[in-house]
């Protein structure tokens, strides 16, 4: 897969287990069959799939079953970040022999505020250890989380040295307009927003793709704001966006990824639980979100 094949909607795939906290394979298996008919690609084992959750193993383990019941129907870029170098490397060569189409990666976690030279060699060894036209390497550059930023000068350096993606996690659509201008002479770069939160302004700045975690819980809602934008129907994209804004919110009434794995259950998804320290949430904000849902006419 080329790099500018990553497009439409990723979901950032959520992980399964179950209550005892070990890897739950059905409930991946089921997940990826409810996400699949509505989306174009996967992103799995980063935030909403609670990477840095999970043994090394663990991740090896659970990319393969995704890859597995994908089957090939639509490119999967796994996360492969982790605090350090080697383990992220050692990730991203065993992604590439499962058959992944590509790798992304955050900044290093838990080194906070390196030096640009310093996240450029990290980026530059996993360039080295896998990087082909075929095989893009993608940054995955989320601030908030990595205390890590990636800069409009620094992507430039990573393009010319081959890296071929970026995943802004940002919020910041004026640095997204900053990161289009810094890699415009690779035609073959490709740009892609991190988050459901901006799509109608990202993609109407040359975004891609988007990897949306709420595509974990309606595909289909994103799928319809993916084909409103291809069909330049700009109301409805707005409409579609102040919607995803109200069911964000309610994603966000306690911890995201345990609501959202309450919510695919309640849409009767076998989807398991999040790993601790995340808890399954109470019965009464279950009952909240899903009144909520049921509000907007989404349950």
């Amino acid at each position: 897969m080329k790099a500018l094949e990553f497009t439409g909607i990723i979901p950032p795939v959520l992980s399964s287990f179950e209550s005892s906290g070990k890897v739950y394979e059905k409930g991946i298996r089921e997940i990826i069959k409810f996400t699949l008919p509505h989306v174009n690609g996967y992103y799995p084992i980063g935030t909403y799939g609670c990477g840095p959750l999970m043994s090394i193993e663990e991740r090896k383990k659970s990319l393969e079953i995704i890859l597995d019941e994908v089957n090939g129907k639509v490119p999967v870029v796994a996360h492969v970040g982790t605090a350090d170098t080697v383990t992220t490397v050692e990730l991203a060569r065993h992604a590439k022999e499962a058959g992944a189409q590509g790798v992304g990666a955050i900044c290093p976690y838990y080194s906070p505020h390196l030096p640009e030279d310093y996240l450029f060699s990290h980026l530059a060894a996993l360039i080295d250890a896998v990087n082909e036209e075929e095989f893009p390497v993608y940054v995955y550059n989320n601030p908030h989380l990595s205390q890590n930023t990636i800069t409009p000068s620094l992507l430039k350096r990573l393009a010319e040295y081959g890296l071929r993606g970026l995943k802004d996690s940002s919020f910041d659509l004026v640095n997204f307009y900053f990161f289009q201008e810094a890699v415009k002479e690779y035609s073959d770069f490709n740009v892609i927003i991190g988050t459901e939160a901006i799509f109608a302004g990202a993609f109407d700045a040359g975004a891609t793709g988007c990897v949306c975690g709420m595509a974990n819980i309606y595909p289909e809602l994103l799928a319809e704001i993916y084909e409103a934008h291809k069909d330049g129907n700009k109301e409805e994209v707005q409409r579609l966006q102040r919607l995803i804004l109200e069911v964000r919110q309610i994603t966000k009434l306690g911890p995201t990824v345990p609501i959202m794995h309450a919510i695919l259950r309640a849409r009767g998804v076998d989807a398991g639980y999040s790993r601790s320290p995340y808890k399954d949430i109470s019965e009464t904000l279950l009952q909240k979100v899903l009144g909520e849902l049921k509000a907007l006419k989404l349950f």
